[in-house]
């Protein structure tokens, strides 16, 4: 299983959905199914877009459990 620590980073940075959403250049609507964690993938782009606007790892929004 397949976990998205996304909300988490965001309240870390103190940045809204729809201000990181602008910064990344996706709809606020695709970045909420992304951070709810109902997407089924993600691009690379996507994610590596997401680390540098949070100044993080993958493995910051990312995480496996058994």
């Amino acid at each position: 299983m397949i976990i998205v620590n996304l909300d988490i980073m965001m309240a870390k940075r103190k940045i809204s959905l729809s201000e990181l959403a602008e910064k990344i250049d996706i709809t606020p609507a695709n970045l909420s199914i992304l951070k709810t964690g109902k997407a089924k993938a993600v691009r690379f782009s996507t994610l590596e877009a997401i680390c540098q606007a949070l100044d993080c790892q993958p493995g910051d929004i990312l995480e496996y459990r058994p």
